[in-house]
C-alpha cells in the first residue's frame, strides 16, 4: 500500500508541472483472463493508476500486482507467489504513445478509435505492445478502454507442467479507465 501511495504522489507531483491537457485516474480497472480447458482463471484490479497527456499523446499505466482480486483466495496466492512473484516484481507498467492522437478531438464529446504503442513491463521483462481501443470524451472526462492479448511466456511467467491445462499462456487483458482532468 505504501508503494501505491508513493507512486500516486510521484505521478501527481510530476503531473502538476504539466497539468493542462492531462488526465489522471487512480481507480482504473484492468481485468485479465487466462482461462484454459479445466479452470476459470480471471482477476480484476480496480486500483490502476493512469495518466494521459492529450497534447502529446503520451500515456502511462501502473498497476500493483497484489491488488488483483480473484474469486478463489488460493488462486490469488499462487498468482502472487508462484507466477508473477509480486514481492520481487510488485508492479506492471505500460509507457507509450497514442499514435493517432491528432485524430482525437478532446474538446468535443464523442467516441474515438485509439491506437497505442509502447512498452509493457511485467515480471521484470519489457516488451513492445500495440493495441487498439477507444476513447470516449464526455462532459470534460475521458473514458479509455482496450482489449488485447499477451503471452505469459513472453514475460518469463512460467506455468508449471502440473497446471498447464488449467492456465492459458495467451492471456486476454481488458482496460477500462475513467479519467478526470489533472489539476495543477
Amino acid at each position: 500500500m505504501k508503494k501505491v501511495l508513493f507512486f500516486s504522489i510521484a505521478l501527481l507531483s510530476f503531473g502538476a508541472t504539466w497539468a493542462q491537457g492531462k488526465y489522471f485516474t487512480k481507480t482504473g480497472k484492468i481485468y485479465f483472463n487466462a482461462t484454459a480447458k479445466l479452470e476459470k482463471v480471471e482477476a480484476t484490479n480496480r486500483a490502476v493508476i493512469a495518466v494521459i497527456d492529450t497534447k502529446t499523446g503520451n500515456i502511462q499505466f501502473a498497476v500493483m500486482l497484489k491488488a488483483f482480486e480473484f474469486e478463489k483466495a488460493l488462486m490469488q496466492e499462487h498468482f502472487n507467489e508462484n507466477y508473477v512473484e509480486s514481492d520481487k516484481f510488485p508492479k506492471a507498467e505500460f509507457i507509450g504513445q497514442l499514435v493517432n492522437n491528432a485524430e482525437i478531438n478532446y474538446s468535443k464529446d464523442g467516441i474515438y478509435p485509439a491506437k497505442v504503442k509502447g512498452k509493457l513491463t511485467l515480471h521484470g521483462v519489457t516488451k513492445d505492445v500495440e493495441a487498439a481501443g477507444k476513447i470516449i470524451v464526455k462532459g470534460g472526462t475521458l473514458s479509455l478502454s482496450s482489449d488485447f492479448n499477451i503471452l505469459l511466456s513472453d514475460f518469463k511467467v512460467e506455468i508449471p507442467g502440473l497446471v498447464k491445462e488449467n492456465i492459458s499462456n495467451e492471456t486476454k487483458i481488458s482496460i477500462d479507465c475513467l479519467m478526470e482532468p489533472l489539476k495543477g
